[in-house]
Parts: structure tokens; C-alpha cells; sequence
């Protein structure tokens, strides 16, 4: 199956696939980061997460974090520079 060619997309489908979460919310902040560090002229650079999912049951709260940044891994490796992460346990 062919990757979508938006970072927006693939994010969601990393995060749907590896937590099956009961909500999930995506915004592409990058527009608000022109000019600073890690921001590109095409931006797709910053983006704010919120997750709830039953598969952070019993982790902490940097538990949560540590798995969903791992799964985003090829993300920050292919240009993502930032990430706000609102994670609970559904």
C-alpha cells in the first residue's frame, strides 16, 4: 500500500495503526513557526497531538510520550522537527 504524501496523513496512520486510539486530533501548527528553528518554507514541520487510546493503559505519563515518539520515529527522521503530545489512557 502506497504512503500518502502529506505528513498530516501519514502521522494519522502511524498513530491509528499502532494504538488504535478511540480519538485522535492532528493539527499542522507550522504555519505559526515561519522563521523560527527546525521551520521549513513548505512547513509540514509542527504539529499538535491528541491522543486517547486504551493502549496507554497503566503507563505514565512519559511512558505514553516515549511510545508515541517512537512511532513517529521515520516522521522526525524525514523533517518533523516538533511535536505537542496530549496523550491519556481511554
Amino acid at each position: 500500500m502506497p504512503q500518502p504524501n502529506d505528513r498530516l496523513s501519514r502521522i494519522r496512520d502511524i498513530l491509528t495503526e499502532a494504538f488504535a486510539p478511540v480519538s485522535l486530533e492532528i493539527t499542522d501548527d507550522s504555519g505559526k513557526h515561519a522563521g523560527h528553528a527546525g521551520a521549513r518554507p513548505e512547513g509540514e514541520t509542527h504539529y499538535t497531538v491528541r491522543i486517547s487510546s486504551a493502549a496507554f493503559q497503566g503507563l505514565s505519563r512519559v511512558q505514553m510520550q516515549r511510545a508515541v515518539l517512537t512511532a513517529l520515529k521515520p516522521e522526525f527522521d524525514t523533517g518533523l522537527h516538533a511535536l505537542a503530545l496530549h496523550a491519556n489512557s481511554a
